[in-house]
């Protein structure tokens, strides 16, 4: 298995990690389900839009369709304390 792809595997991993005590609480019944998800990394890593997509590609596998039953709210950190802080504050809201 190539190394982008674990790293990619990986990362999806790591982002439902996140995502789930956000998704976790209370949402309504039969609406659009805010998912938070906050990576490490920068927007602007050359890899960020491989991630996401493997991201919502499993969500989609899972029935959760973005825009439809789910809304996915990304932060990124970029591999800073201060920033990765600030970025769960915002998703915390």
């Amino acid at each position: 298995m190539p190394f982008d792809t674990k790293r990619r595997d990986f990362l999806t991993l790591l982002g439902g990690a996140a995502a789930w005590p956000f998704a976790a609480r209370a949402q309504p019944v039969n609406g659009v389900r805010r998912i938070g998800v906050l990576l490490n990394g920068s927007a602007s890593d050359p890899d960020a839009p491989s991630c996401v997509r493997a991201f919502q590609e499993s969500l989609e596998k899972l029935g959760w369709t973005v825009g439809q039953s789910s809304q996915i709210d990304y932060r990124w950190g970029a591999g800073e304390v201060d920033a990765t802080t600030t970025a769960a504050e915002e998703l915390r809201v």
